[in-house]
């Protein structure tokens, strides 16, 4: 029997392997797509890039890891099944639920990994990927800006120009900065300019000198001077708020009460248990009766379940996080729907594989 393990856990280990490294293939370049049509190069240079496409193929692992599992069950075991492989094991007296404990033998250490990723490795990727957004999108870069060019944000409405630039001691001397919201636009204007690197805490600031700061009101009959002999900037602390949560350890998750800070910590914790389940649903589209006509309507099928499963699973962290779900019932409705139905079909009768009876 042992070898009949070693060789069903291969007909799953292998497509599980071609998909997690086609899937992370994909989605790091992907991201390096994004990354450089965001300039990212620019700013921080080749080796932030590759360190964040890095950081983002982590934080994506808890996704792809359950997809690839998902995938690699469906088609092993559908070759399986096509070749009749399937009704030899079980004409040789190995049953369902035998097959089914050999696919869990290869989910429960998938399982494991995924939910060692999301506790730990996912909120550590976050904090890394932080300081690096935060370095890459600051407006005010004395890294990325070159003396006597324009830059410009669409998505900011930011204007920034630097007359000259020490790239020594890594000042900007005559700055220009210009940025238009719905309610001002502001001008700022300084003769010297010297940005602070952001500690893993910090937000990034800019320290200018001798100027001055004009904001016109859109709504307002007056208009405001400001002038100064030295003030500090904060640039894009959206990043640090979006991400600050995603970067929390998991130990200190433990402690709070907050809905949206719990739905983290469910949202992590639960990995494990979706992987399994996920694993065992991919088993219920394996047919007893081999049917080519069948095949692409089975994985069809296959891809409108987990679609519905990913939005579901959205759907009840964001229903936490609002307080439209009690912290207590949380997102383990899902799961529990989700064993619910596997059990159901466990029971049906004629059914070979999931089989309780």
């Amino acid at each position: 029997m042992r070898v009949i393990d070693r060789y069903i856990t291969r007909e799953l280990a292998l497509p599980f392997i071609v998909v997690i490294l086609i899937l992370v293939g994909l989605f790091a370049s992907f991201s390096s797509a994004r990354l450089l049509a965001g300039a990212v190069t620019e700013s921080l240079g080749l080796a932030a890039l590759f360190k964040l496409v890095m950081l983002k193929t982590l934080i994506a692992m808890e996704v792809l890891i359950p997809v690839a599992l998902y995938i690699a069950i469906i088609s092993g075991l559908s070759r399986l099944n096509r070749d009749q492989e399937l009704n030899v094991l079980r004409a040789s007296g190995v049953s369902g639920k035998r097959i089914v404990l050999i696919v869990l033998m290869v989910a429960i250490p998938v399982a494991v990994i995924s939910g060692m990723l999301s506790s730990y490795v996912r909120p550590w990727a976050y904090a890394e990927n932080y300081i690096l957004d935060a370095q890459a999108e600051a407006e005010l870069n004395t890294n990325r800006f070159q003396a006597g060019r324009f830059y410009g944000s669409e998505r900011s409405g930011r204007v920034v120009y630097v007359q000259s630039k020490d790239e020594v001691n890594k000042q900007m001397d005559n700055v220009f900065h210009y940025i238009n919201t719905p309610e001002t636009s502001e001008i700022i204007i300084a003769k010297k300019a010297e940005q602070v690197q952001p500690s893993r805490e910090a937000r990034p600031t800019i320290v200018l000198s001798e100027g001055y700061l004009y904001q016109l009101s859109h709504t307002a009959v007056r208009d405001d001077m400001i002038q100064f002999e030295q003030l500090t900037y904060f640039t894009d602390s959206e990043l640090a708020l979006r991400y600050r949560r995603k970067a929390a350890p998991t130990r200190t998750l433990w402690e709070s009460e907050e809905p949206w800070e719990i739905a983290e910590l469910q949202w992590r914790i639960s990995r494990p248990l979706a992987t399994l389940l996920l694993a065992l649903i991919a088993v219920t589209f394996i047919q007893t009766v081999p049917r080519q006509d069948k095949a692409t309507r089975t994985y069809l099928l296959a891809a409108v379940v987990f679609a519905v499963y990913y939005n579901l699973s959205g759907l009840a962290k964001n229903w936490v996080e609002q307080g439209v779900v009690n912290t207590t019932i949380g997102v383990w409705w899902l799961y529990a729907l989700m064993f619910f139905a596997l059990l159901l079909y466990a029971l049906k009768p004629g059914q070979k594989l999931l089989s309780l009876r």
